[in-house]
């Protein structure tokens, strides 16, 4: 039938590879943070806390990851359109506070296609997009 779509997905393999990349890093720079992968749609496929992270960093991760699949774009892209006065202004209190600008949430294309995404807190914005980062080297082949 020709009126289906077929939509590709981060698998539970293929997300759990992600967060564990994105945790291996974090713990390579001595910081603890929360880690989500979300399907193309921002449902969690997996989230983890690491031991000692922020209560709020999972949370936030999965703000994040939620964030870069709905806008297929990383979470920092916002930052200067969603100032006040700026055309977005307001962005981040739509969907209950869903949106989140600050760095640490990645889309994850594959053939440039949207599958997921993931989101990465715990630490200083930088810190969190090199998790993330890190993470999406997951999707490499070795």
């Amino acid at each position: 039938m020709t009126d289906l779509l077929t939509e590709a997905t981060v698998s539970l393999d293929l997300a759990r590879r992600i967060a564990a990349a994105a945790e291996a890093e974090a713990r390579r720079l001595g910081k603890t943070m929360g880690v989500a992968v979300v399907d193309r749609s921002g449902q969690i496929i997996v989230a983890s806390r690491m031991d000692g992270a922020s209560p709020v960093a999972l949370q936030l991760a999965i703000d994040k990851a939620f964030t870069a699949a709905a806008f297929n774009a990383p979470t920092d892209a916002w930052g200067e359109v969603t100032k006040p006065g700026a055309a977005d202004w307001g962005l981040t209190s739509a969907l209950a506070g869903r949106i989140v600008i600050l760095a640490g949430g990645l889309p994850i294309r594959v053939d440039g296609q949207l599958v997921g995404a993931l989101g990465v807190s715990g630490a200083a914005p930088s810190v969190d997009l090199a998790c993330a980062q890190a993470g999406l080297t997951a999707l490499t082949p070795k």
